[in-house]
């Protein structure tokens, strides 16, 4: 089974990248309403090929992770955020996530970043676990900051040190 290859988004996967969205929407991750054709541009002005990573197993794109400033503000400069984080169901278990964070870490530390930060949703279980085991840990807890599937879910900020 061949690893994911990790590489930076192109132009040319907007397309690739809005069904992925589509195809692993689920209350599980998602805060907002599940989106029916036709689809806006997955890229825009806020949301850039350079914001994101790809991971490609046999080709073909397994998932991405979307890695921002969180603000503009020159004192939060040292900071990168996850700000997305999928990968379609056929490249669960292969190793697509893991390798995404990674990727992230490094291109973040590349970047002068000392601390990378995510918000998760609490019941998102599988997602917490992965990104405790690469060293995050919980920093914060809003209680029932979303309203999903009629209850309310809260939104757990992580974070950890690029340092080490």
């Amino acid at each position: 089974m061949p690893e994911p290859l990790i590489r930076g988004a192109l132009p040319s996967d907007g397309e690739a990248l809005s069904r992925l969205d589509h195809d692993t929407w689920s209350s599980l991750h998602a805060v907002t309403p599940r989106l029916e054709p036709p689809f806006e541009a997955f890229f825009d002005a806020r949301h850039r090929p350079q914001d994101y990573l790809i991971a490609e197993i046999d080709g073909r794109i397994a998932g991405y992770l979307r890695l921002v400033p969180p603000t503009p503000l020159a004192s939060n400069a040292h900071v990168r955020q996850i700000q997305g984080l999928a990968v379609h169901e056929w490249a669960r278990g292969r190793g697509a996530a893991r390798r995404l964070l990674r990727a992230a870490m490094e291109r973040a530390r590349g970047e002068g970043a000392v601390r990378m930060t995510l918000r998760v949703l609490g019941h998102n279980k599988p997602a917490r676990a992965l990104y405790e085991s690469e060293g995050f840990v919980v920093e914060g807890v809003l209680p029932g900051e979303f309203h999903l599937d009629r209850r309310y879910v809260d939104d757990v900020l992580m974070g950890r040190s690029l340092d080490d």
